[in-house]
């Protein structure tokens, strides 16, 4: 399989796309307005501790606090709050107290806590944070606070992993544990070493900033978008890495001299004329992948639909009759959109509940093999997932991991006029709500006399041709109606008023 990493690099907005044989499975996008959080370490103040969900909000400054669920909370803050605790004890004592024999929280409100993000922020959701800190760099993962040894599980030869475990066992520095990354593979002890030291002088930098500095503070920036995919994913089994910036061109070849001499030779500068991402063919596929509806090989479709609590996807068969036979039809048809869906939840970075409606399969062994395709076709994903077998009505749930907002996040906004639905009210809809309005405010009030307010277009609706709909309600509610067009509303909107300009009525969809 040939891998490519391509780097679009303007002023305003960086894009990395991943291509795997030509097809691009992962885009990541960056602007000033949008960057990257994940890695960023905050000094935060807990603000709410929150013993129903087990968790507690923090707050780091942000917009949203961030959410931090016990779980994640390590052993020196759950140390620090059972000290606060017995304080507060002992301040108590001699006073008659009720004994709580819920598990004690590990965090106090008002406590200060240094954490990081592991999750960005979405929608109405705050960033999710642990206080599991660890700093990532080419080589090694350094963990404060741990002395654990960790080799990364796609180092598969274990004559290496064992060289490796040997080599971090020797240079871990007391109070810490590390981690050995993929990328680690044949390196030698002084370029592990030299990773580390940088490492460590990172953490004593950010340590230093904690003693000094009121909460809430950012005490530490992960690397840039572009850094950080050529930290984490530039390594030996990609072909090719092409930017189209002589800027970070220079930037990445200055890096790779330092810590990846040997994939030097594997960085391009893109000359052509044409921008790059169509030249790539990468332009049509994002917006192939902000597509609700994609077609499969054979003639099927497949729906996306996100929903606030989950994503649901539903195949069709469509113009797919290559076989005679429906279960025949029905397995190649749900084969290729197996495929099909699990690169583009990985396009899309879809995240959270994920179920999907596959055609109906009558023989266990063929919904079986769907699942499996599924699961293989995942594999590929470096995000962690879940899968459940096919249930009678030929459903399959899953959970893919959600780290940061979505590509539909990152590239749209709710629509203004169906507030994010994807549908408006029908003009017959918003007819028969003007009709009762009308007839309510006739009835309450004895007003006879209205001027009603509407979008030019649904003003010439309502008031076309002889049998106008105008006409047919003031014969049935006896009133004088006036309609006059106001292009401000929107098409199913409307207002009504009395002939002074006294306001009875509105309707909006979206409010």
């Amino acid at each position: 399989m040939k891998k490519e990493i391509i780097i679009n690099a303007t002023s305003g907005e960086t894009r990395i796309a991943i291509l795997e044989d030509k097809e691009m499975v992962e885009l990541y996008v960056e602007s000033p307005e949008s960057e990257r959080m994940v890695g960023d370490i905050y000094l935060g103040a807990v603000e709410n501790v929150i013993q129903g969900i087990q968790a507690a909000f923090v707050d780091i400054g942000l917009e949203q606090n961030g959410f931090l669920p016990f779980a994640d909370v390590g052993k020196e803050y759950s140390a620090l709050a059972d000290r606060v605790d017995e304080e507060k004890k002992h301040r108590s004592r001699g006073r008659k107290t009720h004994h709580d024999s819920r598990k004690k929280p590990p965090l106090n409100s008002g406590q200060t806590v240094l954490v990081q993000v592991t999750k960005e922020p979405i929608g109405t959701k705050g960033t999710r944070l642990t206080t599991a800190v660890s700093l990532p760099g080419r080589f090694l993962v350094l963990v404060p606070n741990d002395n654990a040894i960790g080799v990364s599980r796609k180092i598969a030869d274990m004559k290496e992993r064992r060289r490796l475990r040997m080599l971090a066992r020797s240079m871990k520095p007391e109070g810490f544990g590390l981690i050995i990354r993929t990328v680690a593979v044949g390196k030698d002890a002084q370029a592990l070493q030299s990773d580390l030291e940088t490492l460590i002088r990172t953490w004593q930098r950010i340590e230093e900033k904690a003693k000094s500095s009121q909460t809430p503070r950012l005490l530490h920036k992960d690397m840039g978008l572009a850094s950080s995919v050529i930290r984490d994913l530039f390594s030996p089994d990609i072909d090719r890495l092409l930017v189209d910036s002589r800027n970070q061109y220079a930037k990445i070849s200055k890096y790779l001299k330092d810590v990846a001499p040997s994939l030097v030779s594997k960085l391009d500068l893109y000359k052509g004329k044409k921008p790059i991402f169509d030249a790539m063919g990468i332009e049509d596929e994002i917006d192939k992948s902000l597509s609700r509806k994609i077609w499969i090989k054979g003639g099927g479709h497949i729906i996306f639909d996100q929903t606030e609590a989950l994503m649901v996807v539903d195949v069709n068969s469509g113009r797919s009759v290559r076989e005679k036979d429906h279960e025949k039809n029905a397995l190649q048809t749900d084969l290729e959109a197996a495929r099909t869906i699990a690169r583009q939840l990985r396009l899309r970075d879809s995240g959270g509940i994920i179920v999907i409606d596959f055609i109906d399969l009558e023989k266990e062994a063929n919904r079986r093999k769907v699942v499996d395709t599924l699961k293989r076709e995942l594999g590929k994903d470096r995000a962690s997932f879940d899968v459940l077998p096919m249930n009678d009505f030929g459903l399959v749930s899953l959970t893919r991991e959600r780290v940061r907002p979505s590509l539909l996040y990152r590239y749209s906004e709710p629509c203004p006029r169906c507030s994010g639905m994807g549908r408006v009210p029908a003009r017959s809809t918003l007819v028969t709500k003007i009709e009762r309005s009308i007839h309510r405010i006739k009835s309450t009030t004895g007003q006879r006399r209205f001027i009603l307010y509407l979008h030019p277009e649904m003003a010439a609706y309502m008031t076309s041709g002889l049998r106008s709909l105008v006409r047919l309600m003031m014969i049935k509610f006896f009133v004088t109606l006036r309609v006059e067009a106001k292009p401000e509303l929107r098409e199913e909107e409307f207002e009504l008023a009395s002939f002074k300009g006294e306001k009875f009525d509105s309707y909006s969809f979206s409010s």
